[in-house]
């Protein structure tokens, strides 16, 4: 994992996810990854009140993310958890057309500290994000990357990964859903 470490998100980190987020203006506009939960994010609702319902999905145990710190500092996260915590997934339409079953996981969003974006943080929240669902029981995982490779795609954009980080660490993809989404899915036991 680069020698960065991970921790999964909890109360105990939450102090450390939210420095992160405040560092960088609450993240994508004030989302404060909420967007894939069933409340959302909408432009009539203000980054305080993401904020607090980030906050409260926490304390009650149902956010999951595998925070990444370089040293004592939160640099980056991957956002997973059950279907039902992270419903609201984008391309729901063609995912749909396809679905033969639900997964048991999602991964939803990644999000890098920009000053360490390009050093491997990504991957090693994934890697941290696929150890604490195998500790939570394991099953299906299934994410929607971007199919990047060959293209010039800015880092702040790739919110979902790369479909060839996932790769590398042992998805394989099941169906495209975008012009360069896939649905990968891997299996943990």
């Amino acid at each position: 994992m680069a020698g960065f470490g991970v921790k999964p998100l909890d109360e105990t980190t939450w102090p450390d996810f939210a420095g992160l987020v405040e560092r960088h203006n609450g993240v994508w506009g004030g989302c404060w990854c909420m967007s894939f939960h069933p409340e959302g994010v909408s432009r009539s609702k203000p980054p305080a009140q993401n904020r607090s319902e980030k906050e409260r999905r926490v304390r009650d145990g149902h956010a999951h993310a595998a925070l990444v710190y370089d040293g004592a500092t939160c640099v980056g996260w991957c956002q997973f958890g059950p279907t039902e915590e992270l419903p609201r997934i984008k391309h729901q339409r063609a995912y749909r057309e396809g679905l033969t079953a639900l997964p048991d996981w999602r991964i939803t969003c990644f999000f890098v500290d920009r000053s360490y974006r390009g050093k491997g943080v990504a991957a090693a929240a994934l890697a941290g994000a696929l150890q604490e669902i195998a500790r939570l029981g394991g099953g299906t995982v299934e994410s929607y990357p971007e199919d990047a490779d060959g293209r010039s795609v800015s880092s702040s954009f790739l919110h979902n990964g790369t479909v060839s980080m996932f790769e590398r660490a042992g998805f394989e993809r099941t169906r495209r859903i975008g012009k360069d989404r896939w649905v990968v899915t891997k299996v943990l036991t």
